[in-house]
């Protein structure tokens, strides 16, 4: 089994190179057709990967699938795993869209440079690609006793009732935590030097604004992954399946935010949308023994089948609120404030 692992960490390592040292090797500002192109070729690498899980857990490649998840006691085979990974996937692209807006926040906060996004973001990516993979592996231990279960899903319906009843707020990152601590531990400059994260100044290491908001796009991922990781462990408790497609989920979150970012605003029901999904995907594992004799072993099945249906209605939602208010005269709902000044990095 361990072998496996190693491959997918391999292919992981190996497309994340490509990435940066061939296709990105320029600087250089991402247009929304070019975001578009490359968030269709993540979405379909990450979709075709279910080609290999069907016959990875069909026919049990070195012991895949030969025990019972901890989650509804199934007996893993390739149909099963297929409907696992892809109900896994889909909530945490959807979750990964929110994490679009606070990343846009931080970098119009910050003044970042376009060109420059996209370094942040690969290194975000590979930083939350190791973090999740901890989260991951401490999850995946946790599991294993019936009760984490339930505090797992009991979690995730008050978190998706927190975020129904939360009202958008102005988010002032001068008052952010992160940002304060990053400040008074580690020697900042004002000045970009390219895409480096640090410089030599005056004899003194000294950290770019660059470096600044690859801090704060970590702090942002490990505040999303709290949410996420539980989301995904209430599908399966399979730690290949809750690991690769959590990875492919994140792989084309660079693309989807320059895909998306200036049109978040657009969506003004998708946050209540996800927040339905995290308390049917909670109400799912509290309740997954139950459903699969209610429902029979396909259960899962109806599970993608809502999330997708939830997703597309709040979508649909705003799209129709959006062309009403545009009949009415009305401005955008929920427009970020883009216009406030940012703080010197510095002080």
């Amino acid at each position: 089994m361990i072998w496996i692992w190693i491959g997918f960490v391999a292919l992981i390592l190996v497309l994340l190179a490509l990435d940066l040292g061939v296709f990105n090797r320029k600087d250089h500002v991402f247009k929304v057709r070019e975001a578009l192109g490359w968030s269709a070729f993540w979405i379909s690498l990450g979709l075709a990967f279910t080609v290999f899980v069907y016959f990875c857990y069909e026919r049990h490649w070195l012991g895949m699938g030969l025990r019972p998840d901890p989650i509804d006691g199934e007996f893993l085979n390739g149909h099963a795993a297929v409907v696992k990974y892809l109900t896994g996937y889909v909530i945490e692209k959807s979750l990964s869209v929110d994490n679009i807006f606070v990343i846009a926040l931080i970098f119009t906060y910050l003044k970042i440079p376009a060109q420059y996004q996209h370094r942040v973001l690969f290194w975000g990516i590979v930083g939350a690609i190791a973090m999740r993979g901890l989260m991951i592996w401490a999850g995946a231990a946790l599991v294993q006793y019936h009760w984490v279960i339930w505090l797992f899903g009991g979690f995730l319906i008050f978190t998706g009732i927190r975020m129904a009843m939360a009202k958008d707020a102005d988010h002032d990152l001068s008052k952010n935590r992160v940002l304060k601590a990053a400040k008074r531990v580690l020697p900042f400059t004002d000045h970009y030097h390219g895409h480096n994260f640090t410089v030599v100044e005056a004899g003194k290491r000294m950290f770019t604004p660059l470096a600044l908001a690859l801090v704060m796009v970590e702090a942002t991922d490990v505040v999303f992954a709290v949410d996420s990781i539980p989301a995904i462990f209430a599908i399966t408790g399979e730690p290949f399946l809750v690991f690769t497609s959590n990875i492919f989920a994140i792989l084309g979150l660079r693309s989807l935010y320059f895909a998306l970012a200036g049109m978040m605003d657009k969506f003004r029901y998708l946050k209540l949308a996800l927040a339905v999904v995290l308390v049917t995907v909670g109400v799912k594992m509290l309740t997954a023994k139950w459903l699969k004799l209610w429902l029979g072993e396909h259960f899962n099945v109806y599970l993608l089948g809502a999330v997708f249906l939830i997703l597309i209605v709040g979508v649909v939602a705003s799209i129709r609120a959006n062309r009403r208010d545009t009949r009415n005269g009305k401005m955008p709902h929920g427009e970020p404030n883009n216009s406030r000044e940012p703080v010197t990095v510095g002080e």
